[in-house]
């Protein structure tokens, strides 16, 4: 029998991401053979990636990815797509048979153009009629789920280890500018392949390693603007918390990072820049129900850029490392040094600090 110390108990899920500054087009199978050495973070019930820039051929149309239960679910949901979008590519994604990976669903992509005649009729911008799209699919269409509805980028995911999910979707066929992972570790919620990381809306993107303590204060605050928790596992609130305060509230990405991380009072007290202070006591006043509480490291994709964000006591790990102009974050400095040998500045962030990094204009 091993006694304490003998075994390793990792502190859950494995997240990791590398993006390039310049644009630069990376493989997926870069970031998918990362997670090998996070292998014990994982418990084989669920593994994803999101890429940023893998379609440039459709890249002003957006790249809706499905899970289908049965051939029928299918059919119908596209008469459903027909009604409120031009379809212009429908194909299942490529996956590869592989004996780790089992009981997969139809897995299904179209690249769509919202129809102007219907969102005129409903008085929505575009990426609000996309997000009510898939929040009806995902709540009333049994048997048909949306886990990716971006411009020029995608999820991947399955139930099974990271590293086995990456060759199942052939991920080293794709290139992106940026890329994040995950490995799960459910500990209070199922493994199912909609329960997997990374959870999306249009092109936001969460991967998270820890537990939300606050979960149902930011469920029940959210679901009052339209958003609909479906898929049995915390982690799907942040999402829609950075796409409500990004998108809808207009914040930016260290702004909506002062509110689901806010700093203590006390530290807010402490502040000497006046307006820094007067910011932050704004944040923390207008959207108390959206401050999230528990252990967690997330790295938040979006549109030219990620960033990386801890709790406030930092209480999961993530590590930062660079080279030349490619971040590369993970859990473990493990992870960093597979994607590159001779990552420099190897750091870890301060909770609550925010690590945002941006590709530069016009390189993607």
């Amino acid at each position: 029998m091993k006694l304490e110390g003998e075994v390793r108990i990792p502190s859950g899920c494995a997240i990791a991401a590398v993006i390039s500054k310049e644009g630069k087009k990376m493989s997926g199978g870069m970031i998918t053979e990362a997670m090998k050495p996070m292998h014990d973070r994982s418990n084989g019930l669920g593994g994803g990636f999101a890429g940023y820039g893998i379609y440039p051929a459709y890249k002003d149309f957006y790249a809706l990815h499905f899970f289908f239960d049965e051939r029928s679910t299918r059919k119908s949901c596209e008469n459903f797509l027909r009604e409120r979008f031009e379809i212009v590519a429908s194909e299942r994604i490529p996956t590869r048979k592989i004996p780790e990976i089992t009981d997969e669903p139809i897995i299904w992509r179209y690249f769509v153009a919202p129809l102007k005649s219907m969102m005129e009729s409903m008085q929505l911008d575009e990426k609000e009629f996309v997000a009510r799209t898939v929040m009806k699919i995902n709540t009333e269409m049994q048997g048909a789920f949306v886990f990716s509805s971006g411009k020029n980028m995608g999820a991947f995911k399955a139930v099974g280890f990271p590293e086995d999910v990456g060759v199942f979707y052939k991920l080293e066929e794709y290139e992106g500018y940026s890329w994040t992972a995950h490995g799960r570790y459910p500990t209070n919620t199922p493994g199912w392949w909609g329960g997997a990381h990374p959870f999306t809306l249009l092109d936001y993107s969460i991967v998270h390693n820890g537990e939300i303590s606050s979960y149902d204060a930011n469920r029940r605050f959210i679901e009052m603007f339209g958003y609909k928790c479906t898929l049995q596992t915390d982690t799907e609130v942040i999402t829609y918390i950075m796409d409500y305060l990004i998108r809808v509230k207009g914040l930016t990405e260290a702004e909506a990072a002062s509110v689901i991380a806010a700093p203590f009072w006390s530290t807010i007290d402490g502040k000497t820049d006046l307006v820094d202070k007067q910011k932050h006591i704004y944040l923390r006043t207008m959207f108390p129900s959206l401050l999230i509480t528990g252990p967690f490291s997330i790295v938040f994709g979006f549109t030219g850029g990620i960033m990386a964000l801890n709790d406030r006591l930092k209480l999961r790990s993530m590590v930062v490392g660079e080279k030349d102009d490619k971040v590369y974050i993970a859990s473990e400095e493990a992870a960093i040094r597979t994607m590159e040998p001779n990552a420099e500045n190897i750091w870890a962030p301060a909770g609550g600090e925010p690590v945002i990094i941006k590709v530069k204009e016009g390189a993607f």
